[in-house]
């Protein structure tokens, strides 16, 4: 749903930035936590692998789940 012109101008003049660049920062926000978490998740699932708690298969599983979200919910967002 596009908002009005009026609506624009309104959210604009209250909030003194536009619509678009809370968009923005959402977006940057969801990718940084993304990004993060990914990191933390294949450190961890490396340092188990380095200490022979998971296996190699188990490692990779981490790092090809982490890519694959990360592509579609770029996919989802940005487009």
């Amino acid at each position: 749903m596009t908002p009005s012109a009026d609506q624009v101008a309104a959210f604009q003049a209250n909030g003194g930035f536009a619509p678009s660049a809370v968009s923005a920062v959402v977006l940057a926000f969801v990718f940084a936590v993304l990004l993060l978490w990914g990191v933390w998740a294949m450190r961890t699932a490396y340092v188990g692998w380095a200490e022979h708690r998971i296996t190699e298969r188990q490692f990779l599983g981490v790092v090809v789940r982490f890519v694959a979200m990360y592509l579609v919910l770029t996919f989802f967002l940005l487009s």
